[in-house]
């Protein structure tokens, strides 16, 4: 299975709409999650015409009610793996916010892999067994005006790998 991964779009506040190579970098997955902070239900409307989409509420998302697509929080069966998806993680772990807490708060127990946005900062990492996965943001990446990053999961079995994509490479 191939999931497309974004988070932190961010339309209309800081972008008019999601770059058009978003698109092209999702050709071909089978789902896409987003993490958070969308704004607007137009930008999964636009999303879901690629593939189904389920989405995570961000600190920004407060408005965006009753669209079933998006929960809080989001855990996924594939392949034998259980997969998170929220927009807020703390990582690297704090000593008041270990990894184990933050998957008990938000996923009732233990995930292999974790999906969260919120930083604008991309980053697949492998934590005490726990893929963690950011894929930053395609419209903000590090808070700068500038075409960003997606994420692309890859679960085969019983085995996830991902990649961040830059959009600038995306043709």
């Amino acid at each position: 299975m191939l999931i497309g991964l974004i988070a932190d779009t961010h339309v209309p506040r800081d972008a008019k709409a999601l770059p058009p190579q978003v698109k092209l970098a999702f050709r071909g997955v089978d789902l896409i999650l987003h993490a958070g902070d969308i704004y607007v239900p137009g930008v999964l409307d636009e999303l879901e015409k690629t593939a189904p989409v389920l989405a995570a509420r961000g600190n920004g998302d407060h408005d965006l009610h009753e669209d079933r697509r998006l929960k809080d929080s989001h855990i996924l069966r594939i392949d034998g793996l259980r997969l998170g998806l929220a927009h807020i993680v703390i990582y690297p772990e704090l000593p008041h916010y270990p990894l184990d807490g933050t998957m008990e708060r938000h996923f009732g127990g233990p995930v292999d892999i974790i999906v969260f946005g919120d930083t604008h900062v991309a980053l697949v990492e492998s934590y005490r067994g726990v893929l963690l996965v950011n894929p930053g943001s395609p419209t903000l990446p590090n808070g700068l005006f500038k075409l960003g990053t997606v994420g692309l999961l890859e679960i085969t079995g019983g085995k996830a790998g991902a990649r961040i994509v830059h959009l600038s490479d995306v043709s």
